[in-house]
């Protein structure tokens, strides 16, 4: 990210990840397969974007913003860059100025933001006209996130209550990763009436009835003030009445997130999830799965595969149970369930639920509060189990790599791809924290779904074997995943692709993401 160059002049310069060794690859560069119906005009209108990730120095930095585009071209638009990076900080609304754009047909795209702060290099794949997965793309950092059309118009009396969750890290020197969930209820002007937080560290806050949440215009955000143990204050970037991104603006934490219309009721079926984080000695960790759950709140027979700094086995026999929804938090209690403790032995867990709508889809915001270690992410009511053929999927991961014993680096990726009956091929581009590769060939093998909905993958690129993955549907549309491979740790998403109309259930993922003094991979 070139920004970092205009705030610190001696500031020198974590499917498909698919790379056992992704970085320098001297492969031949592919074009985009013809078709897909997507162009220049795809984007058009006020977008909401965001990444979260780490710089070329392995400091979290987070980038929220908005901009105005239409036809290859952007007119304008406000970013905050907030980093750990002690020669970066807070830096909040930062103008956009005239920038451009290129889409092609398959919905991949790339842009340069011009800003006061210097360039900032995105790269997308979209989804529909209205949503997509997007990557910072420059050789100074790495990030993952969204971009989302904004709603022409967003009315502050239409936020009667959020649900959010926020990741991200502590101030030096120990840059200890920082988390929190909440829900809060609001009044007319924005003001909070009631509400309640979590973080890794303490649970169950009341969060101050001098807290607000405001929507801006435009392109420009709106603020929001919580107060628990201390006063946080935030950037807000509303998508619409229902959809914000937050970004914290105070330089007491370096965190961002998201907050959904709260649902009023702990979903009954089958949910599928995955959660990132750090087990108990500070290893990368990532989780996904299945948990059918009753309409007690009951789950039985629930499934996890789990990556634990590269230790990568299953559990088929998780139970547990969701505690009665109050002030819009409950919490899940997870037996049998493998979280990081020493030799992944299974154990209880304990995790801040918070129930949410998000376009059609009821999900789950969850954080772990058992003081056992530090994972985050989201669970989804599963309404398909099976995975179509001959469709276009845009993809997004994030994920930490090994190193290959070169020392451990964030990999960020944006892939689009095509199935088949047993396969699929495409193109991924690959940010190995500030060493970028685009158009990279694609293509790989699955195994369909199975009656709950998880199925498996391989990939490779170039003929050369790359990543393997579980994947969990949740609709027609959504597909979480984790990878499982022993060299890096990592979940994401892909989504179906549809370039004539808005996107369907589109759910947001939550990870925690790699902090300084865990960004070294040790094996157990």
């Amino acid at each position: 990210m070139s920004v970092r160059k205009g705030i610190a002049p001696l500031l020198a310069l974590t499917m498909l990840a698919f790379l056992v060794a992704c970085g320098g690859s001297s492969s031949p560069k592919v074009v985009p397969p013809p078709g897909g119906g997507f162009n220049n005009t795809s984007l058009n209108g006020t977008y909401v974007f965001s990444t979260s990730g780490v710089d070329a120095s392995g400091f979290f930095t987070t980038i929220v913003g908005s901009f105005t585009a239409q036809g290859g071209s952007i007119s304008g638009g406000t970013l905050d860059l907030v980093s750990a990076d002690p020669n970066v900080l807070v830096n909040p609304n930062v103008p956009i100025t005239s920038s451009t754009y290129r889409i092609t047909a398959d919905g991949r795209g790339q842009t340069t933001l011009n800003a006061s702060i210097g360039p900032i290099g995105l790269d997308f794949v979209l989804t529909s006209t209205s949503h997509g997965l997007i990557t910072e793309f420059d050789a100074n950092g790495t990030g993952s996130g969204t971009i989302d059309l904004q709603s022409n118009a967003i009315a502050q009396t239409a936020i009667t209550a959020l649900s959010f969750s926020l990741t991200g890290t502590g101030p030096g020197p120990s840059y200890s990763p920082s988390a929190t969930v909440g829900s809060v209820t609001l009044n007319a002007s924005g003001g909070v009436t009631a509400g309640i937080q979590d973080s890794q560290a303490t649970t169950g806050q009341s969060i101050g009835t001098t807290s607000f949440i405001t929507v801006g215009t435009g392109t420009t955000p709106g603020t929001a003030q919580l107060i628990t143990t201390g006063t946080y204050k935030f950037d807000v970037y509303a998508i619409d009445s229902t959809h914000l991104k937050f970004i914290e603006t105070d330089g007491l934490l370096f965190t961002s997130g998201d907050a959904y219309t709260p649902a009023t009721s702990i979903p009954s079926g089958t949910l599928a999830f995955t959660m990132s984080g750090f087990d108990t000695t500070s290893n990368p960790l990532a989780l996904g799965g299945l948990l059918p759950a009753s309409s007690t709140g009951t789950i039985t027979a629930g499934l996890e595969d789990y990556n634990d700094g590269g230790n990568v086995n299953q559990v088929t026999t998780v139970a547990g149970s969701f505690a009665a929804l109050s002030g819009g938090r409950s919490v899940l209690t997870l037996n049998n369930f493998v979280n990081g403790a020493a030799s992944d032995l299974p154990g209880s867990y304990t995790f801040a639920a918070y129930p949410i709508t998000s376009n059609g889809v009821t999900g789950i915001q969850l954080l772990e509060i058992d003081g056992l270690g530090v994972t985050t992410g989201s669970a989804f009511l599963q309404s398909s189990v099976s995975l179509g053929a001959s469709q276009g999927y845009g993809l997004n991961l994030s994920a930490v790599n090994s190193g290959n014993g070169s020392g451990a680096f964030e990999e960020d990726d944006i892939a689009q791809f095509t199935t088949t009956s047993s396969g699929f091929s495409g193109i991924v581009d690959i940010n190995d924290e500030g060493n970028t590769n685009f158009d990279q060939a694609l293509s790989g093998s699955l195994t369909a779904p199975d009656s709950t909905g998880r199925g498996t993958a391989t990939t490779t690129e170039h003929g050369n074997a790359f990543i393997s993955y579980a994947f969990y549907v949740v609709n027609s549309s959504t597909i979480l995943f984790l990878e499982t491979d022993t060299n890096q740790i990592g979940a994401g998403i892909f989504e179906l692709q549809n370039a004539s109309a808005s996107p369907g259930a589109e759910p947001g993922i939550v990870t925690l993401r790699p902090a300084p003094q865990a960004h070294a991979l040790r094996r157990k």
